[in-house]
């Protein structure tokens, strides 16, 4: 099948399906597939975050994925920058780049015009604004000169909070615009052309596979994976802020039995999937398939679906 849409994303709620329907679609259109989920760039959890594991990869190339190491931070800034430079590096070779995962905010990052307040960053400016304030008479002097700059930032922060003062002069330095103009029409224009498939199911079959996909992580060995992250002092970072390693972590520290630290993870992973599905009902246009049809059947529906697109789009 001839490639014309630039970026596919297979989005949808956690267990409903994502991985598996990326790796026949990416056979299909000799595709490269992309992480979209904000904790699978961390090495070390794999149980707890439903990591693809190799021999399921079935060959097809997968990036961003294992990345990080679990002690360090990770910002959707950083990881928009990432993925489109993958999805450049994936259409240079003639493939089709497939971005999969929940991350609702992630992923629309990438193919909308997101524009992040700390890519407007320049030190020696920050420097020479922190040397202004610490004059005197310097607070008041930045102060008065946001407020001629940014009223309207100016009204929010207060005279003594110095670090967001600075910060907000920086902004208009650096980019010649307040921060709000900055990131004015943020996710409003795409910057690939795009096609997003949805995973949709009924929900309380989606809660069961959920709760049915916990206990299998337990039986795989989910709470020694979040043990051994404790055992090496990864602790309230962001990485084991992910559900099944800080609800582990709160019975590490005999707050919870094992019991209800297994309940827990259940209840917050049924209520992470409605937010999913929330945000990606509100905020994207998502052509939506039913998660529990033959995998065969939903091929078929995306393969319609993408060739209407690409005429569409030839057409205009």
């Amino acid at each position: 099948m001839k490639k014309a849409t630039s970026v596919i994303a297979i989005v949808g709620p956690t267990a409903s399906g994502k991985t598996a329907l990326s790796i026949e679609l990416a056979k299909m259109l000799d595709g490269e597939v992309i992480n979209g989920d904000a904790m699978q760039v961390y090495k070390g959890l794999d149980i707890g975050t439903a990591k693809i594991k190799k021999d399921e990869m079935d060959g097809i190339p997968h990036h961003l994925f294992d990345v990080k190491s679990p002690f360090e931070s990770f910002s959707v800034a950083e990881y928009q920058s990432a993925v489109r430079k993958c999805i450049d590096e994936i259409m240079s070779r003639g493939k089709q780049p497939i971005i999969v995962g929940g991350t609702g905010l992630y992923i629309q990052s990438v193919l909308f015009d997101y524009r992040f307040t700390d890519e407007a960053a320049d030190e020696t400016v920050r420097l020479t604004l922190e040397a202004e304030l610490a004059t005197e008479g310097g607070p008041e002097r930045l102060y008065n000169r946001l407020l001629k700059l940014d009223p309207f930032s100016a009204e929010k922060i207060h005279p003594n909070n110095h670090r967001r003062l600075v910060r907000a002069l920086e902004i208009i330095e650096v980019t010649g615009k307040t921060k709000n103009e900055h990131e004015q029409g943020k996710g409003q224009v795409p910057v690939y052309s795009h096609l997003i498939i949805g995973m949709d199911m009924d929900r309380e079959i989606l809660y069961e596979r959920i709760n049915r996909r916990v206990d299998q992580m337990m039986k795989e060995g989910l709470l020694k994976e979040a043990s051994d992250l404790w055992d090496q002092g990864i602790r309230n970072v962001q990485s084991v802020q992910a559900i099944g390693y800080k609800e582990i972590h709160q019975y590490l520290e005999g707050k919870v039995s094992l019991e209800d630290t297994v309940v827990l993870i259940k209840q917050n992973t049924r209520h992470y999937a409605k937010r999913q599905m929330t945000y990606f009902r509100n905020k994207m246009e998502i052509f939506w398939f039913d998660a529990l049809l033959d995998k065969k059947k939903i091929i078929e529906g995306i393969l319609l679906v993408l060739k209407d697109f690409d005429q569409t789009k030839s057409n205009k």
